[in-house]
């Protein structure tokens, strides 16, 4: 089977249920940034060496092409799948994450100024595509019912892509550097 299929030629693509929209469609804008975020966690997993971070990271990037499926279904059109949808266990798994991470770190009253180590600075940059993936799904929940869940597993993911970043710096010895105001 070839990758290229010729049908996305004039700048349309298929919808989970068959319907065709433009490549810059809203839907499309937020599974492609969902999909960008998949990319870099991709990238932060094999930089890590913690196997129980590389477990996690994981099961987040299986978690996002559901977050792409749900995003890719019409479902005015088109039964949502199971598979597509995000439960509550999900983001209580992350919630719970955050917490066990945050009790490690001390406490910061300011702004943080991202580069204090290569993973580090690579979990803000996750954070950051995660945050504007949020946006993008808004964007497309304003126009489009989609479930809530997505909507807040992707800010809880956003918090937790912050304390990780964080985690790593305390645990490569390197202080956060914190925003002065000037």
């Amino acid at each position: 089977m070839k990758i290229y299929t010729k049908t996305g030629d004039t700048g349309k693509t298929s919808l989970i249920g068959g319907q065709r929209e433009m490549k810059n469609h809203p839907r499309l804008n937020a599974y492609g940034t969902v999909d960008e975020l998949n990319s870099f966690l991709g990238l932060l997993r094999a930089k890590t060496d913690e196997e129980k971070i590389n477990k996690l990271i994981f099961e987040i990037q299986n978690t996002l092409f559901s977050v792409g499926a749900n995003l890719a279904t019409d479902t005015t059109t088109t039964k949502l799948m199971d598979f597509a949808k995000i439960n509550d266990e999900k983001i209580s798994e992350i919630e719970k994450t955050i917490d066990k991470i945050q009790e490690k770190l001390p406490e910061i009253k300011n702004f943080i100024i991202y580069g204090e180590d290569e993973l580090s600075a690579l979990c803000h940059v996750c954070r950051a595509i995660a945050r504007r993936a949020e946006r993008e799904i808004i964007t497309v929940n304003q126009e489009f019912s989609i479930d809530n869940n997505i909507l807040t597993y992707m800010n809880r993911l956003s918090d937790l892509l912050f304390v990780l970043a964080r985690y790593y710096s305390l645990k490569n010895k390197k202080e956060d550097f914190l925003w002065v105001k000037k």
